[in-house]
């Protein structure tokens, strides 16, 4: 195992990369954040740097698959509430953010290399969007899956309207979505929000089973079949720009201010009682 010094990856400084044998490649969101143990939140670095990476793993010709993971207390946090406060007061941060969070997701989907995400404590934002896109995600039976955007007064835009329907169904997506419910790995597998659950002890070991499994298989057949599948995910395209959208706009409105207030008071929000909708 070798952590990454090639040209190919040097602009990269919230992330840390390591080579594995067989071409399995580990990314580790919250390793250079200099405080050990703290769960990584995507500021302006981490969520610009996630966007950008899998274009470069694409052309990477030494990685057959990537093993995304998360250092210390959980796999990720939610965005960064400074970025989020400067969303709220900056139309050019939102419009910039906005086209990171489309990039990311966009770019996750077309990566050809296979992905596996292996999720433990909390998974939330940026993170997430890597976490259940990834083509085999695993969790640790007590990892909290939360998708945070109604809590904090946004629609559920990043990867949600793309795979949640898809992956356990409308039912439980509108629940979970629009309640903000925490989903724990357990529920996940056994809805079908992500491939397999696992006990913590045993989580990072068996994503690099799978990883090595896949690096071992014929690399046309598996990239074809995940292009093919992912087709699935290109046309839910249009819900997925309606939903980053209307997440957007929403940064613009009182609500998330409210919500931004309440979080940094850690206090329910007070949203107003109805919307101009």
């Amino acid at each position: 195992m070798t952590d990454i010094t090639l040209e190919h990856y040097s602009a990269y400084e919230a992330l840390k990369l390591r080579r594995h044998p067989g071409g399995v490649l580990e990314l580790i969101m919250g390793a250079k954040s200099g405080l050990p143990g703290k769960l990584s939140t995507a500021d302006d670095r981490m969520h610009r740097e996630l966007a950008d990476i899998w274009r470069d793993i694409d052309t990477d010709p030494d990685t057959r698959v990537v093993v995304i993971r998360g250092e210390g207390k959980g796999f990720s946090g939610g965005g960064d509430l400074d970025l989020v406060q400067q969303m709220a007061d900056d139309f050019d941060v939102r419009t910039r953010v906005w086209r990171e969070a489309r990039d990311l997701v966009y770019n996750i989907i077309n990566c050809n290399k296979p992905i596996v995400s292996a999720m433990h404590g909390a998974a939330v934002g940026a993170g997430l969007v890597a976490g259940l896109l990834a083509d085999i995600s695993i969790a640790a039976r007590d990892a909290r899956i939360i998708d945070g955007h109604t809590r904090l007064g946004v629609a559920a835009g990043d990867h949600a309207a793309v795979v949640w329907p898809l992956l356990c169904g409308m039912a439980k997506a509108k629940y979970y979505l629009m309640l903000c419910e925490t989903v724990s790995g357990e529920e996940a597998e056994r809805i079908g929000l992500v491939s397999l659950c696992v006990d913590e002890a045993e989580l990072i070991g068996r994503a690099f089973e799978v990883a090595n499994k896949l690096a071992a298989g014929s690399q046309t057949a598996i990239r074809w079949t995940k292009y093919s599948l992912n087709n699935w995910l290109r046309m839910a395209g249009p819900s997925f720009d309606t939903s980053l959208a209307l997440e957007f706009m929403g940064f613009g409105g009182p609500d998330v201010r409210e919500g931004i207030q309440s979080l940094r008071e850690r206090r329910a929000p007070n949203f107003r009682p109805d919307s101009p909708f």
